[in-house]
């Protein structure tokens, strides 16, 4: 009896989780010169926006929280609340993600598969005006959003309406719902951190 191994088989099965390990390594190593600080920084602002954006596609699975809004809003009636849901989780964490890029490569050389920019040098204030204000308006938004919050009243200083969480959820519920929305307050400041460690090392300042 004999047994024949396709190799090329094996191959071929490993070769797109081959490319995922190094797409994957390529987008998140740190370039030459970056603090270790710095990458901490980075690579911990993803983690400040998942829990958040967990919590929400809970709502959706689980139904955990009907009476809340869970960030729906006012949207509009061809909007189904799910597809918003599970939509804005993930584009604020791939939002979050690219502050990984001003401690990577392609946070200074665009990427080669981007038609007409890839391999071009990206001009370091196009990384750092962005970033800064994001950094800025991140850090009021949060700042301002759980401070109003925990004393019962909008950013317009009305009161919460009984669809918001923090008045609808009690119980575990709504102390599962501050522990994810809580590191969103960091957001803010490690981004600016990330930001000033770049414009350094781009020697912007």
């Amino acid at each position: 009896m004999t047994v024949t191994v396709d190799h090329a088989g094996a191959s071929t099965a490993h070769a797109p989780q081959g490319r995922l390990r190094a797409a994957w390594k390529r987008a998140h190593t740190p370039v030459p010169g970056v603090p270790r600080w710095a990458r901490i920084a980075a690579y911990a602002i993803p983690f400040t926006v998942l829990p958040s954006g967990v919590w929400r596609i809970m709502t959706v699975i689980f139904h955990i929280g009907d009476e809340a809004t869970h960030g729906r809003g006012q949207l509009p009636d061809w909007l189904p609340g799910p597809v918003y849901i599970v939509a804005l989780s993930i584009l604020s964490e791939l939002l979050a993600f690219t502050a990984v890029g001003l401690i990577a490569v392609w946070g200074e050389v665009v990427p080669r598969w981007i038609p007409l920019l890839g391999g071009r040098r990206v001009a370091p204030l196009a990384a750092i005006v962005p970033a800064a204000l994001g950094a800025l308006v991140l850090t009021a938004m949060w700042t301002a959003a759980y401070v109003t919050e925990l004393f019962g009243v909008t950013l317009q200083g009305r009161p919460l309406p009984a669809d918001s969480p923090t008045v609808a959820l009690d119980g575990w519920e709504l102390v599962f719902f501050h522990a994810t929305y809580m590191p969103l307050l960091l957001w803010g400041p490690l981004l600016a951190a990330v930001c000033f460690a770049y414009g350094r090392r781009r020697r912007t300042w």
